[in-house]
């Protein structure tokens, strides 16, 4: 997955996005606070991706109301929104709750930024970002909190690390792409579950593939022979495909 910009592409629906579809059990809370509504979606999306649980308020009295509603291991905080603007929800955050909160800015000034560390910000990341940095520094401050930060997945004997974006099956590093990597990362967050064609290209590409292409098939395929056996990626006839058997 290409990821240069402000944000990644879109992955589109995922497990997760809806009432009947779970994330991952320890997935961290996070509470994503701006007025932008688009960047919110976009970022949403891509965190979800990455196997955070995600919730989005665009006031500061939205946010509020939110924290006190989900408790979230970290806030993501934007400064510069009207009405109550970044500083103030972290003020009276910081009144009831010492949840981490990472502040998203696209000020300059330096007095916003050292206000907000003043007032107990954890961390900040300035606009345009790069959501590879974001997430890192998400993951940073949740281990600093002793929260955990789900930078690795596992399902057997298969181990990933998704800050270094490395991958093993019984010790041995396997020499994937980053397509393959990211498909792989889908399916060991939802293991047992069957993902379609479709699904799984809207989550690892960002767009709908409409059914003509077998580009999944094709990652997939190369997916299960770096992955060797005993086999673990399996085809559902006429829906798409599952990560089970051992372990």
């Amino acid at each position: 997955m290409k990821r240069t910009g402000t944000l990644h592409r879109a992955p589109g629906r995922l497990a997760g996005e809806h009432p009947e579809e779970r994330m991952p059990n320890g997935s961290p809370r996070v509470l994503v606070v701006d007025d932008d509504v688009k960047l919110v979606g976009l970022l949403a999306r891509s965190l979800r991706f990455e196997g955070f649980d995600v919730t989005c308020a665009h006031t500061g009295d939205a946010a509020l109301a939110a924290l006190r509603e989900r408790e979230p291991d970290l806030v993501l905080l934007d400064i510069g929104m009207p009405e109550r603007d970044g500083i103030g929800v972290l003020r009276e955050t910081r009144r009831v709750s010492d949840v981490a909160v990472l502040m998203l800015t696209a000020r300059d000034e330096v007095r916003d930024k050292v206000s907000a560390l003043d007032l107990g910000a954890d961390d900040y990341v300035s606009k345009p970002f790069d959501v590879d940095e974001l997430v890192a520094r998400m993951r940073a401050v949740l281990r600093r909190r002793g929260k955990p930060a789900l930078d690795r997945l596992a399902y057997g004997d298969v181990r990933l690390d998704l800050g270094r974006r490395e991958a093993h099956r019984g010790g041995e590093l396997l020499g994937l792409t980053a397509t393959e990597f990211d498909v792989l990362a889908h399916l060991l967050r939802y293991p047992r579950q069957v993902h379609s064609r479709q699904a799984l290209h809207r989550a690892v590409w960002g767009y709908d593939t409409g059914g003509d292409s077998n580009v999944v098939d094709v990652h997939v395929g190369h997916l299960r022979r770096k992955l060797g056996g005993p086999p673990l990626i399996y085809t559902v006839r006429g829906v798409g495909f599952t990560l089970r058997g051992q372990p």
